[in-house]
């Protein structure tokens, strides 16, 4: 597996990511624990070596199971994990909740679930408009003063607040969901990292599962596969927004790739900062997510893919309207 720099910031990882929330939190019933561990050693096996997770992924479970999952493989691997939630405290109406004292709780938690001595990469999981995000860049500062971070990141940032918060710490990454079907930080977020040197980390990169054409109006979402609530996955808009996959199944069959691969190999070639953390809970899609970084996508077939998804309407929000306005503070 090639590696990348994400940023400035030297920081090194895989050219692919694992995202792990789907190991046992919002896509159905729960996988067999002792599987899902044994899932991320084989991508470490493979060589993925970043691994991304969340203190609200269960919550707090993610976290147990990642830890557990890389502890054999302490320093050879970088795990991000993430803050900025209320699970009971605070009780504020959106759900989160960034003072200071909370994100110092929170590292000192996560230490222990993950089983490290330093967090790699700590992100603010959504922008609390009721901190200033100076405090919370400061706090992430002294934290990394204190050896128990390394670096700090933030999670749908809007660009204002990624450039206050770089002013007091620079920030390493920025996740935010891009996909062919989700191209918003193209518009704003993407061109300041590429001038603050900031790395950038595209979550939900097969857009939910879409991508992979597995996915159609018939599919049933059950248990607490939290998809069934998404305006995107209505059977209406999955039947609307077929011509895309069926535009990645083409360029597939043509380069010797799946449509997954398609979409992942589309990210990699936009930066070489940019880093696609897929999730599964399957060896086989495993294997064809890692398959993304060697498939070679020509000048050519870039540019197909560019002009023909800008002719296809993508339907549907991605997020109920209140959890949209989470997003870009």
């Amino acid at each position: 597996m090639q590696t990348r720099k994400l940023g400035s910031a030297g920081l090194e990882v895989s050219a692919i990511g694992f995202g792990c929330m789907g190991l046992n939190y919002h896509r159905g019933v729960a996988r067999d624990r002792g599987e899902m561990i044994a899932l991320v050693r084989s991508a470490v096996e493979r060589g993925i070596t970043f691994f991304d997770t969340a203190e609200s992924y269960g919550p707090f479970t993610n976290e147990e199971l990642v830890g557990e999952a890389l502890e054999p493989f302490k320093g050879q691997v970088v795990i991000a994990t993430k803050f900025g939630h209320d699970h009971g405290g605070r009780g504020s109406p959106d759900n989160l909740d960034s003072r200071p004292e909370r994100i110092r709780a929170v590292a000192e938690a996560s230490l222990r679930r993950l089983r490290v001595e330093t967090i790699d990469l700590f992100y603010q999981h959504r922008v609390d408009p009721t901190v200033p995000i100076e405090d919370v860049a400061g706090t992430v500062r002294d934290l990394i003063a204190a050896g128990k971070v390394r670096h700090f990141g933030l999670s749908e940032p809007g660009v204002q607040t990624l450039r206050r918060a770089h002013a007091v710490q620079p920030v390493a990454a920025v996740q935010n969901e891009y996909s062919l079907w989700w191209r918003r930080p193209e518009e704003t977020v993407l061109p300041v990292c590429a001038e603050l040197g900031i790395g950038f980390i595209p979550y939900s990169p097969l857009g939910r599962g879409f991508l992979t054409g597995t996915i159609d109006e018939t599919t049933q979402f059950t248990g607490s596969d939290n998809r069934g609530g998404l305006p995107r996955f209505t059977p209406q808009a999955r039947r609307a927004n077929r011509p895309l996959v069926t535009l990645l199944e083409e360029t597939g069959r043509r380069t010797g790739g799946t449509a997954a691969q398609v979409a992942l190999a589309w990210l990699l070639a936009q930066q070489s900062w940019v880093v696609p953390i897929p999730g599964t809970t399957r060896l086989s899609r495993l294997e064809v997510n890692i398959g993304a970084a060697s498939l070679g996508l020509t000048p050519e077939d870039l540019r197909h893919l560019q002009d023909a998804a800008s002719r296809i309407t993508i339907q549907g929000d991605r997020y109920p309207r209140a959890v949209e306005e989470l997003s870009g503070r």
